[in-house]
């Protein structure tokens, strides 16, 4: 994949060619000045779509040097900066009054005229009912967040490091790090995200595209309000997404509120109790850019944040003890929400230029591979620990790379949560499992054995050669080594035990957590085979179809339950798949129930590493809310260049007219229906 420092000055030379030149391609298909079907009449694209082996500009041509393939120049990131800076914290994002947002926020699309931009309406979200705020006033607004995205100029990986060139980083908030919700159940949310990027899609900084939409991944969220990939906006208007904040189940289970365990907190020791089923209470959500065709771009420029969703049984408060309350590790101080040991880690792999600028490259379509570990958007960082229990909340935000986490030391630890649902019971573990591209899992680490002064690392265990998947897990003492050929492998945050708790620790890891939602008869079973379409053009199919967001490929009944097989058709992948709205019940891998792990038979998710030539069967229900959702492979390489399809909850109707975004307002088209299942 990457070069070292120790090939010799002419073959650097020729790679860096190489990169210079594919980075020119890819900042002129991300402006729209050249398509595809340009570089196929000028012989940059073979017919059957894959980049010309051409010497000095494909990775993959033969090298002048006798080398294949040619590789990539590493990005200039001198080792000894490893863990020399402290871990930045997420930023809690401040609500504010619903009140205060101006234009006041409507239930259908703000379509008054944008004077700030001279065309188009102020508002990015489609017209008219379809697209209307579902269920608005039952679930009406207390608190608003306005966020406006934009170049995160100057920003640096490291304090020695150069600062990153306008519009090589974009930014919620338009500076780093992440930003972080603190939500609660009970609390239903006005997001209100303005597009503050440049009108000039050349203003990129090279890849990355202008327009944007936002998925909260993976809340219960009606479909105007989930980021659906078409249905995004320009610069100088907002989108008003609707997070409702409710269980699912809100209309058939616990309708009069009256289970003490399903509910959100308030700002003292008690619960606003809700309806619905609290076996499907959430915790570890994230958002992220959504924008068909250019995700993995978005996303790797630091379109990424994160969600915590607090509830009865998760309050982030440990010494509340009031009989639901699971007392994880989290603090004290606050009412609910403490973060001073419950920790979010967004885990993302990047690239830099021979000028230590971000760089990112479309053409290797099994996914793009980077060569230096962020977390938090700081390269290598430490965290400073007292002696008692921690619980962290690890995010794959990566464009392909899997992910396997082990202490230095070999030391066990707690799995405690899969996505973002905490398990029926903890899982201890070693290792955890491979993390794809978008899961999340949280786990509890005991730092109360260690005495001060102790130092050790998360260990990243999975060796990839390629975007496919890794080819293969190392032990901890050869990811230590410093041997592996793949930069992304060994320590990625270090942890320093520094000092004894200034109070006993009040959390626990309590021995049962939330149990498995009952499951309701399934109507139907639908397959959705995942494969390799033979060209690098489209290459990636669902059903033998590529993405088209025009195209209905399901329509399940709302109030009802299926089974979903998700199936990856061969070919050395593997594609970790995200269905979005609904958690899931993993029923069988490979057809058994006995070959689901642990910590995917005890919790729900929305997110599966099928596993080369494997299956995974799936349970889902439909409730609450209508609309057009998608599925798509999350390698998001694999996403932009075709792995998506749409679905819809049918409300007895013709599907939803597409929306066809443009500057100057909203168009619709009818979609096309080819059904799915079997």
């Amino acid at each position: 994949m990457y070069l070292t420092w120790k090939s010799s000055r002419r073959r650097l030379e020729e790679a860096e060619r190489a990169r210079r030149e594919r980075a020119q391609i890819v900042a002129a298909l991300s402006r729209g000045e050249i398509t595809r079907r340009d570089l196929l009449k000028w012989g940059i694209f073979t017919v059957g779509g894959s980049l010309v082996l051409k010497n000095g500009l494909s990775v993959l041509a033969p090298s002048a040097y006798a080398s294949v393939p040619t590789g990539t120049p590493p990005s200039p990131v001198s080792p000894s900066l490893a863990f020399t800076q402290a871990l930045p914290r997420l930023e809690v994002l401040a609500p504010k009054a619903v009140s205060s947002l101006s234009p006041v926020p409507t239930v259908e699309a703000n379509t008054t005229f944008n004077a700030a931009k001279g065309i188009g309406p102020v508002e990015g979200r489609p017209p008219g009912p379809d697209w209307a705020h579902q269920r608005y006033q039952e679930f009406f607004p207390k608190v608003a967040y306005e966020v406006t995205t934009s170049s995160a100029t100057g920003v640096r990986f490291h304090p020695q490091l150069p600062a990153q060139q306008a519009n090589k980083v974009w930014a919620f908030g338009g500076t780093f790090p992440p930003r972080l919700f603190r939500a609660r159940y009970g609390e239903p949310i006005l997001f209100r995200h303005w597009n503050g990027l440049s009108a000039d899609p050349a203003n990129n900084g090279g890849f990355g595209r202008n327009e944007l939409t936002t998925h909260l991944h993976n809340g219960h969220t009606p479909a105007e309000s989930d980021g659906f990939t078409g249905a995004f906006f320009f610069s100088q208007e907002f989108y008003d997404y609707h997070w409702p904040c409710v269980l699912a189940g809100h209309d058939t289970i616990n309708k009069d509120a009256t289970d003490p365990r399903a509910g959100g907190p308030d700002d003292g020791s008690g619960v606003v109790r809700v309806p619905g089923d609290w076996h499907e209470t959430m915790s570890t959500l994230w958002f992220h850019d959504h924008r068909f065709n250019f995700t993995s771009q978005n996303v790797y420029k630091g379109l990424a944040g994160m969600l915590n969703l607090y509830s009865a049984v998760d309050r982030g408060k440990e010494d509340l003890d009031d009989g639901v309350n699971l007392r994880l590790p989290s603090g004290t101080r606050e009412g609910f929400g403490n973060l001073d040991y419950d920790i979010n880690l967004i885990f993302s792999d990047k690239a830099f230029d021979r000028d230590g600028q971000l760089f990112f490259d479309i053409f290797d379509t099994d996914g793009f591979l980077g060569d230096v570990m962020t977390v938090n958007g700081a390269y290598k960082p430490y965290l400073e620990v007292e002696r008692r229990k921690y619980r962290f909340r690890l995010l794959n935000a990566d464009a392909a790379r899997f992910l396997k986490f082990a202490l230095s030391d070999g030391s066990p630890f707690f799995q405690i949560a899969n996505d973002g649902n905490l398990l029926a019971r903890p899982v201890p573990l070693a290792q955890t499992d491979q993390l794809g591209v978008a899961e999340r899992y949280d786990v509890v680490i005991d730092f109360s054995r260690y005495a001060v002064g102790t130092k050790l690392s998360l260990v990243n265990l999975a060796e990839h050669e390629s975007g496919k998947l890794p080819a293969r897990n190392l032990s901890i003492s050869q990811a230590l080594s410093g041997q592996s050929s793949d930069p992304g492998v060994g320590p990625a945050l270090e942890l320093r035990v520094v000092r004894d708790p200034p109070q006993p620790d009040a959390s626990q890891v309590p021995a049962v957590m939330i149990p498995l939602p009952a499951r309701v008869p399934a109507v139907r079973t639908r397959s959705f085979v995942f494969g390799d379409s033979g060209t690098d053009r489209d290459p990636w199919t669902i059903n033998g179809l590529t993405a088209d967001f025009n195209r209905v490929s399901a329509q399940p009944t709302p109030g009802t339950a299926e089974i979903w097989n998700l199936v990856n058709d061969g070919g050395g992948w593997d594609h970790p798949i995200h269905i979005h709205f609904e958690e899931c019940q993993t029923l069988a891998r490979n057809g058994s129930a006995s070959n689901v792990p642990p910590a995917e038979a005890l919790g729900r998710k929305d997110v599966w590493r099928l596993r080369p030539d494997g299956s995974v069967t799936v349970f889902l229900q439909f409730r609450e809310f209508t609309g057009m959702f998608v599925e798509h492979c999350h390698n998001t390489t694999h996403e932009d260049h075709a792995m998506l399809l749409r679905w819809e909850l049918d409300r007895g109707l013709t599907p939803l007219p597409t929306p066809i975004a443009t500057p100057a307002g909203v168009t619709f088209i009818q979609p096309k229906v080819v059904g799915g299942g079997s």
